[in-house]
């Protein structure tokens, strides 16, 4: 653990009946939980290991999306975690296996929006998860020749942005947008620096594209660069990492971990937040556990990252971790 971390917190709360395999079943609203700590706190872990997962939020529940697991074969699997009753519950399988899933949450579905295959082969497939009928259905795959996955997806205004990805093993700075309403996509101007492994987050209407990599584990960066209808450079983030998770909260761009580290486990445990309002970095306290491969959600005020790798490339792990202020 890195100096300065906090100690962590054991997570308690109301048992929701239930296991892998189950049906799903909506979060149960009249559950309560312990107030939410400051700094770290863990809690139940995945039903198995994955990494190169997505998160997303929706409806009161960190939702993994895909993976790898620790025998390193791709996964379909979607689990729900309801950090009110602290467990997780299976919801209906993607359509077939993929990894590096760009994914979001919007209007009560969740949208996977292109993706890798086992043999890390860029897809174009769109699915729509429907949270009130748990099934999946099919979306306008992307455009010929911008598939891709590992890339980052945020909503703007009920359209869905992807920047950036991996492409036939090689990082693109593509900005591909699809419209839920008419299930179309477009294109904008490219990002001014290619990248794969990257992370963004949506703060009033701008997109912050974040770190990311050259398709090399080692060739990370530090950069930031902003989208509100053109391209800017922003404050460096402090510390270069691709394979990073992030998300929004109170109006700031929070970065977890990410790998390609200078250590014995190439793997980093910075959480540094981003403030647009001064274009400026705070360095906040690292993570209990770092971690690659993984994103992160917010619920409550409060951010999990569950899952993804301990060490570089491969090395899955189970852990939910969670932050507040």
């Amino acid at each position: 653990m890195s100096s300065g971390v906090r100690p962590v917190y054991v997570f308690v709360g109301a048992i929701l009946v239930g296991c892998k395999g189950d049906e799903a079943m909506p979060p149960d609203s009249s559950t309560h939980s312990d107030p939410i700590p400051s700094g770290w706190s863990e809690g139940t872990g995945l039903f198995e290991p994955l990494q190169e997962n997505a998160v997303v939020a929706l409806n009161g529940e960190v939702v993994v999306v895909g993976g790898i697991g620790s025998s390193v074969a791709t996964e379909d699997r979607v689990e729900a975690y309801d950090p009110r009753s602290d467990s997780w519950r299976s919801l209906a399988p993607l359509p077939v296996v993929v990894h590096h899933a760009n994914a979001v949450a919007h209007e009560g579905k969740i949208y996977v929006v292109g993706s890798l295959s086992p043999t890390f082969e860029q897809r174009g497939d769109v699915w729509i998860y429907d949270s009130e009928s748990d099934s999946w259905s099919d979306g306008a795959p992307m455009t010929a020749g911008t598939e891709r996955g590992g890339g980052a997806a945020v909503v703007v205004d009920g359209r869905i942005h992807v920047v950036g990805g991996l492409r036939s093993g090689e990082e693109v700075a593509m900005h591909s947008v699809y419209d839920p309403p008419s299930n179309s996509w477009s294109q904008l101007d490219d990002m001014p620096t290619p990248r794969d492994h990257l992370a963004a987050g949506s703060i009033d209407g701008v997109i912050y594209a974040v770190g990311g990599r050259n398709a090399s584990i080692n060739g990370h960066f530090d950069i930031l660069e902003a989208w509100d209808g053109s391209w800017s450079t922003k404050a460096p983030m402090p510390t270069s990492r691709g394979g990073i998770a992030a998300t929004v909260l109170a109006g700031r761009l929070h970065v977890f971990g990410g790998e390609g580290a200078d250590n014995n486990r190439g793997v980093f445990a910075e959480h540094e937040a981003y403030d647009p309002a001064t274009d400026s970095w705070e360095i906040l306290d690292a993570m209990p556990t770092p971690r690659h491969g993984t994103g992160a959600a917010e619920i409550d005020g409060q951010i999990w990252v569950p899952g993804g790798a301990d060490q570089a490339a491969f090395g899955a792990v189970a852990t939910n971790e969670a932050w507040a202020p």
